[in-house]
């Protein structure tokens, strides 16, 4: 199994905050997004790629393939995961990659959304999935910025 160091729920996925804070936070040297769309979008991939610095490795899979590179032999990388929605990571743990904390911090409003806390807003199909993650004995929590302390999301879902 890989090296997981931090697991993170960001619609956004890369931008700022995750390049200048937390991958330095989790001391990752690999970024790992796993996204179906952003899997078959060469051009965000492209524009992606040129905002990751140059030794910080990054890696694009849809959910298939994500699981696949995840249960992988340990190859000493560092790995950030970032996913959109937390019906990813659902799937993850489903399919036996290990999860052990998953922090939430960016999920935008838009239509059937609520929020949830801060400017975390989700549906509740979304809502489900983070208790299923909890279920699963996972520590699921909200951190927006890096300086934020922890809130567990159990208390509000």
């Amino acid at each position: 199994m890989k090296n997981i160091v931090w697991t993170r729920i960001d619609d956004r996925l890369i931008h700022g905050q995750v390049m200048t804070q937390w991958i330095q936070h989790a001391d990752a040297n690999e970024v790992v997004i796993i996204d179906d769309g952003v899997a078959k979008d060469a051009f965000i991939q492209m524009i992606m790629k040129s905002s990751v610095p140059a030794k910080i490795n990054l890696e694009i899979f849809n959910v298939a393939d994500g699981i696949d590179y995840l249960k992988g032999e340990d190859d000493g990388k560092k790995i950030l995961v970032l996913v959109k929605t937390p019906g990813v990571l659902v799937a993850l743990a489903d399919a036996g990659v290990k999860l052990e904390s998953v922090n939430v911090g960016g999920i935008g409003a838009k239509a059937g959304r609520k929020t949830l806390y801060k400017n975390i807003s989700t549906s509740e199909a979304e809502n489900q999935d983070l208790r299923n993650l909890i279920d699963k004995g996972i520590k699921v929590f909200f951190r927006v910025v890096v300086s934020d302390s922890e809130e567990l999301v159990e208390k509000y879902v």
